[in-house]
């Protein structure tokens, strides 16, 4: 069953890259008591993920911020080394946090997989983005195949 707003955050754990290495982080623990703007795409260094949807979270993340968002966090079905490598190399620094899903655990408990496995990906997590406060989901923006619309950073905005 997919999520919906309104719905708590299933548990899972994720994986960060911090200065001593993996780190795990757990769903519960992370969204407790704080509005989260997270947004999940289909794979680190692709295309759109790249040229798009990473750098507008980057971009707006101040006025983001702004608007109540603790804090903004990317995630995608990829390992900590892979997602800590693309932050870095997009500048993601202290803007957005970087969030392995690498077996996929978050995508499958949110009901937003997708198949990739006629690009060689397997099963990934859907391009999507949500607000989040205390763990519940405020707001879902889940994009069609192929689109890029409704997960970005400016449509957010215009959420909060």
């Amino acid at each position: 069953m997919t999520i919906a707003k309104g719905d708590r955050l299933p548990s899972t754990t994720f994986t960060k890259m911090t200065e001593n290495g993996p780190e795990q982080v757990v769903s519960d623990e992370y969204f407790a008591g704080r509005t989260v703007a997270l947004f999940s795409v289909p794979g680190a260094f692709t295309p759109t993920c790249s040229a798009k949807h990473l750098p507008g979270f980057i971009e707006k993340a101040e006025a983001l911020k702004g608007k109540g968002v603790d804090e903004i966090a990317c995630t995608a079905v990829n390992d900590a080394f892979v997602m800590g490598a693309w932050g870095k190399s997009a500048g993601a620094d202290d803007k957005v946090t970087m969030l392995a899903d690498g077996n996929g655990s978050f995508a499958q408990a949110v009901g937003l997989t997708m198949d990739g496995s006629k690009f060689g990906l397997g099963e990934r997590g859907q391009r999507f983005s949500m607000i989040v406060k205390d763990g519940v989901v405020e707001e879902l923006n889940v994009e069609a195949p192929g689109d890029f619309k409704v997960s970005s950073a400016d449509f957010m905005l215009e959420q909060l």
